[in-house]
């Protein structure tokens, strides 16, 4: 941090610091007479900066200095607190997702009531039906979709047995159009309680 500092001190002090005052120019050697007026060495005069123009500039950079590393130490001495505001404020300006399918209008249907939508709900919904988890939900979850609930009792090569199950609890099915997002998810979701 200190290599920092003295950097930035170098590079924002005016050019004239580095030169010393009264040096002058070096001279140059001449090719003509010493007795001509064009002997005599070239001095250029430079006009020295106020000193408390330098003054000014030095003490502003050491300020400058100063309270960077100030801010740079109240912040890495709380991390945590400034991680939570920025991301409170990238939630707070994030836009909301326009594409969001919030409130599907089978929600209830998907395991939260005695109704099951036979083309969305996960095979956990069928739990609620004694005798119908895990064989006939499995049959019902791994065909379709379905265009009303008697396609379920068409399925071919089911046992009969599995049918009557099924059949049992036919006032307690909706058939919803399928939604891609709940209809690859039917037979595992990931939740398995």
């Amino acid at each position: 941090m200190a290599r920092f500092l003295a950097a930035a001190a170098l590079l924002a002090s005016p050019a004239a610091a580095y030169v010393a005052p009264g040096s002058g120019m070096p001279q140059r050697p001449s090719a003509l007479p010493a007795s001509s007026a064009a002997a005599q060495p070239m001095l250029f005069d430079f006009e020295e900066p106020a000193a408390e123009a330098q003054s000014t500039g030095a003490f502003g950079v050491l300020a400058a200095g100063f309270g960077v590393g100030a801010v740079l130490g109240w912040l890495n001495s709380h991390k945590q607190q400034v991680a939570g505001v920025a991301a409170a404020a990238t939630v707070a300006m994030a836009p909301v997702a326009a594409n969001a399918w919030v409130n599907y209008e089978g929600l209830e249907f998907l395991g939260g009531s005695d109704r099951v939508d036979i083309n969305n709900a996960n095979i956990q919904a069928y739990r609620q039906f004694p005798g119908m988890f895990p064989t006939a939900a499995a049959v019902i979850c791994t065909h379709g979709p379905y265009d009303n609930v008697g396609d379920i009792f068409n399925i071919p090569g089911v046992d009969p047995k599995i049918t009557a199950i099924m059949k049992k609890y036919e006032k307690n099915y909706v058939c919803f159009p399928a939604n891609p997002a709940y209809f690859i998810d039917r037979v595992n979701n990931g939740m398995y309680r």
